[in-house]
């Protein structure tokens, strides 16, 4: 199969063109040549900007085109319409977070999405995100009606993540010493190991797969408290974990995500619950969570010394809340009897 792809040189499209090669196929990338221009040198590249430049992909002819970067429906119908006679079959990658209610547990690919009352907008933002992605897939469905598997992938992690949301936590944890760590054990978090992904979804535009599918999860319940156990047990360390609750972080002004990385606060936490199991049902096949905290870690560690996380909390800062927490806890009165 001769494979398109939009994008493929990030987190989730690097992974996407090793599952295609690895499966035998041939790849095309198109993108701006800006990220990793030495990676895949076995591959055909051609260079363009879906803003404005399309030239590249015209005359052309793949059995399939897999779309990882749109944002902005007005450059998803551009590319969708352009390729709609050169292309068998049309995959894009959405995200779990067009559902319209973040406090509702259990949603499926039939529940409600996000809307925006101005469709034009184009400024990507946390309000805009999910709403546009909609729109998005909406466009990409239009051009090539019966022809597009959309994939709303939840929370991606694994080795080359940029966005240090997982990894801050194997790295935390084979630090060792005493570990800030959000509302409590029994926290129900969801993610996706990126290999995962890109293997099914490569299968899935092999046999034209069509319709909508969240990506994400697992088979049983995943918690905070199975995740910080499994990164201490892989490590070795002596990392010491305390639990805080959701009112003291919110008291000291812990964000969700960006401080606290996997933490979604009570009443917003619905996309840790998300229901893949059409997913699951369609072949989605999901590695041991060890599995994905060791790679990562490894990953991690290959990186400059003096890279730092983009997510998490620092260690003078978690330190600090640390004490407060300590303090507040010592100065409760006891219970009376």
């Amino acid at each position: 199969m001769q494979i398109l792809m939009l994008g493929g040189t990030r987190f989730l499209g690097c992974h996407l063109v090793e599952a295609a090669l690895n499966q035998g196929h041939e790849v095309t990338l198109f993108n701006r040549g800006q990220t990793h221009p030495g990676w895949f040198a076995q591959v055909e590249r051609l260079q363009g900007d879906r803003d404005g430049d399309l030239s590249a992909l015209e005359g052309r002819h793949w059995d399939a085109v897999i779309d990882t970067c749109g944002y902005v429906p007005r450059l998803v119908r551009a590319s969708a319409e352009l390729l709609a006679a050169r292309v068998e079959h049309y995959t894009f990658i959405s995200t779990a977070s067009v559902y319209a209610d973040p406090s509702r547990h259990g949603m499926d690919e039939e529940s409600p999405v996000g809307t925006l009352e101005d469709e034009r907008l184009e400024d990507v933002n946390g309000n805009t995100y999910g709403p546009l992605k909609v729109l998005c897939e909406q466009a990409a469905e239009a051009a090539m009606p019966g022809r597009v598997l959309t994939i709303r992938s939840g929370l991606i992690v694994g080795p080359f993540d940029p966005s240090d949301r997982f990894t801050y936590w194997p790295v935390r944890i084979a630090q060792g010493g005493e570990v800030l760590a959000p509302a409590g054990p029994g926290k129900r978090i969801e993610l996706i190991d990126v290999r995962d992904l890109a293997e099914w979804i490569v299968r899935m535009a092999g046999a034209r797969a069509t319709g909508i599918y969240n990506a994400s999860g697992a088979r049983e319940a995943l918690t905070m408290g199975y995740l910080l156990d499994e990164c201490r047990d892989l490590s070795a360390a002596d990392a010491r974990i305390t639990w805080v609750s959701e009112a003291f972080l919110k008291a000291n002004g812990v964000e969700p995500f960006s401080d606290m990385p996997l933490w979604e606060p009570e009443g917003e936490d619905g996309l840790a619950t998300i229901n893949a199991s059409k997913a699951l049902n369609a072949g989605l096949t999901l590695r041991p969570l060890a599995d994905t905290i060791r790679d990562t870690l490894a990953w991690h560690r290959t990186r400059p010394q003096d890279t730092p996380l983009t997510k998490g909390i620092g260690h003078e800062r978690e330190q600090a809340l640390l004490q407060t927490w300590h303090a507040q806890a010592a100065a409760e009165p006891c219970p009376s009897t």
